[in-house]
């Protein structure tokens, strides 16, 4: 085997090798991610609401998914409540008032609330939807590096059909 062949297969296999060491590491780092986005949901103890049919009435808030439907219905339950307004819209309407119209001042609380709240849930969802990314990743490098690996060792015993 000639030496450049022989450098070839080599840096291949320190690829796959890499890859193989590196895989493992991407998912159990991913899921233990996992677990400490569920454990921090956990600890929120938020429920959603029982609805009647509601596929997710009852159900606790777990899960990155989850965390965004109950950030939609919180969108929805602020939506209703301020008229369709944002927070900075009804902001402008108590500063336009002069400060001191204590209907919108309250208005402006339960949006700014609403807001703060569904941003933290869509952060848990991002945050999930990261993990779902590392652990894919991780996933894919343990398989690619097992293929380099396994493809340097047969390169290295026959892979010319004469051998090494």
């Amino acid at each position: 085997m000639s030496v450049v062949r022989r450098t070839a297969v080599a840096l291949l296999g320190a690829a796959g090798a890499s890859m193989l060491a590196a895989g493992p590491v991407m998912v159990v780092r991913g899921r233990k991610g996992r677990a400490e986005i569920q454990a921090e949901l956990r600890a929120q103890s938020i429920t959603f609401p029982d609805k009647g049919h509601d596929a997710d009435a009852g159900r606790e808030v777990l899960t990155g998914p989850e965390a965004r439907r109950y950030a939609q219905m919180i969108e929805g339950n602020v939506r209703t409540a301020t008229g369709g307004r944002t927070y900075a819209q009804v902001s402008a309407d108590l500063m336009a008032a002069g400060g001191t119209d204590e209907k919108l001042a309250a208005l402006r609380q339960t949006a700014f609330t609403g807001q703060m709240l569904r941003a933290s849930l869509l952060n848990a969802y991002q945050a999930w939807e990261v993990t779902t990314l590392v652990i894919g990743l991780g996933t894919l490098l343990t398989g690619s590096g097992a293929a380099l690996t396994a493809t340097a060792a047969w390169l290295l015993a026959d892979g010319d059909g004469r051998r090494a």
